[in-house]
């Protein structure tokens, strides 16, 4: 066990919270004793001073309608230069309520109905129900699987570029749920192609601050002004620091024409100021929380070693899909159960743990399965081995 300063193998009792990922397996799948581990949220407790500053906030007792403070754009634009080596301009602010209201938003404010939406499946399944819901077109580029390492298939993306009905791409990066971190050098051509084509970028940046130490995340709109004129990336403190409850994410727009058009859609919309306690909180993580994050990632990749030995030599037919950000890691039962819905069937009847399943992420997620590493190592261990041995007894 990597030794680190925080207390990251603390058991913290989320049952009866309200908690989506602990109480919403009896809500969601109907089986209150699952052990949950799908979605991407963490069972860590959030950093110290967002507590203090959330606590602080809260002792005024009065909750008003807020403005955001100057310090909210200064910790954002610091970090983001501190951290990623992007300079941001206060100008190019929007505030949503999460990364995907502000996907449906950007859908309906730079496509119109029946057109197509470039997504790189396996991809996140609220990707897909963006697109359906908006009442546009799934337009698929399937990522390559070589030897479980995924990259992207240019040549189809040159192709798919080029259909008049073709206006967006969907870039995730980090990729969910593969845990790709895409270089300058892949996120240059996916720019250019896009640039040549007059596609729009639309970057889901959520993950970007959970990356490998060995990797390094770029982020799209960096890379140059042109690119940056011809994109949205949407971010947020939510996976961070385990924050989705606040509802708070940052949506970056250089251009300034995209701008009006995505400020027509979020004022039909009534959307408006983040609430006092999320901006709080934002300018407590981005300020005094960077440690924490750094000694965060060593313990989340413990994790993922950890996995994969015992994979290796408990479920050696398993294939382990290595992330190189995120904190959630792709595993392929195909070999070792080739019927979907058998797996999942061993895996929630049998082995009571919740994952989430992979023919949600569209086609090449059949038989795949994404679990989160963000747990004390404890709960990983007895996920592990309820696996193992409901696999053993049943297969």
């Amino acid at each position: 066990m990597v030794k680190v300063k925080y207390n990251f193998d603390e058991i913290i009792e989320r049952k009866n919270t309200c908690s989506e990922k602990w109480d919403g397996v009896s809500h969601l799948f109907q089986k209150p004793d699952l052990l949950p581990l799908w979605v991407a949220d963490m069972d860590f407790r959030s950093p110290q001073p967002i507590i203090d500053a959330i606590i602080q906030r809260a002792e005024h007792g009065v909750y008003g309608y807020s403005l955001t403070p100057p310090e909210y754009y200064e910790a954002t634009i610091n970090w983001y230069k501190r951290r990623h080596g992007w300079t941001l301009e206060k100008d190019w602010f929007f505030y949503t309520p999460g990364v995907i209201p502000a996907i449906n938003f950007t859908l309906q404010a730079f496509s119109e109905r029946r057109d197509k939406i470039i997504l790189q499946n396996p991809a996140y399944p609220p990707f897909f129900m963006a697109v359906k819901n908006n009442e546009r077109r799934k337009f698929l580029n399937p990522l390559i699987s070589n030897n479980g390492r995924y990259t992207m298939d240019f040549d189809d993306l040159e192709k798919r570029v080029k259909d008049p009905l073709a206006k967006i791409l969907i870039l995730c990066n980090p990729q969910n749920p593969t845990g790709r971190v895409w270089t300058k050098e892949e996120l240059t051509r996916v720019g250019e192609i896009c640039m040549e084509n007059n596609i729009l970028v639309l970057a889901d940046e959520i993950h970007c601050d959970l990356i490998y130490p060995e990797h390094e995340h770029t982020p799209f709109a960096s890379i140059s002004d042109e690119f940056a004129q011809n994109s949205v990336t949407c971010t947020s403190i939510s996976k961070t620091f385990n924050l989705p409850g606040l509802k708070l994410s940052n949506i970056f727009i250089p251009n300034p024409k995209l701008r009006i058009k995505f400020n027509n859609v979020i004022q039909g919309t009534g959307v408006k100021e983040p609430n006092c306690f999320a901006s709080s909180a934002l300018i407590a993580a981005y300020n005094e929380c960077e440690n924490w994050l750094d000694e965060l990632m060593i313990y989340v990749k413990s994790n993922r070693e950890f996995l994969k030995v015992f994979v290796k030599e408990n479920l050696p037919n398993v294939k382990v899909t290595e992330p190189e950000g995120t904190y959630l890691i792709w595993l392929d039962f195909r070999e070792l159960i080739p019927d979907s819905k058998e797996l999942t069937r061993i895996l929630f009847d049998v082995a009571k743990v919740a994952l989430f399943e992979g023919f949600l992420f569209g086609k090449g997620g059949k038989g795949f399965e994404r679990l989160n590493l963000a747990c004390p190592r404890v709960i990983l261990e007895e996920a592990l081995n309820k696996i193992a041995n409901a696999i053993k007894s049943e297969v």
